[in-house]
């Protein structure tokens, strides 16, 4: 998938998600729910969340609750989700995994 602002068909959504574990899609956009063992952990991921989107220049939605954190996102461009959802989404998976 080239990393461009278009808006992906049906089928590119649910291939993207099938690459993508435990996000789903939520109308038009994609979201995916992080537990943490402490409130203190999941403000620093959404910190780390918010300078990895702010690297690709594409900016999710972050609410923060106590021990969890909900990311969720599309292309406000494109009035649905494009190559850059997943990828930032892929960037974040990578992000959970170091933690």
């Amino acid at each position: 998938m080239n990393l461009e602002y278009r808006k992906l068909s049906e089928a590119e959504i649910a291939q993207g998600l099938s690459d993508l574990e435990g996000w789903s899609q939520e109308g038009d956009k994609i979201a995916k729910h992080f537990a943490f063992p402490n409130y203190l952990d999941g403000t620093a991921f959404a910190s780390a969340v918010g300078y990895l989107a702010e690297s690709l220049d594409h900016h999710p939605d972050i609410e923060i609750g106590w021990r969890k954190a909900k990311i969720s996102m599309n292309t406000h461009s494109v009035e649905g989700l494009s190559p850059y959802d997943f990828e930032l989404a892929r960037r974040i998976e990578a992000l959970s995994k170091k933690g």
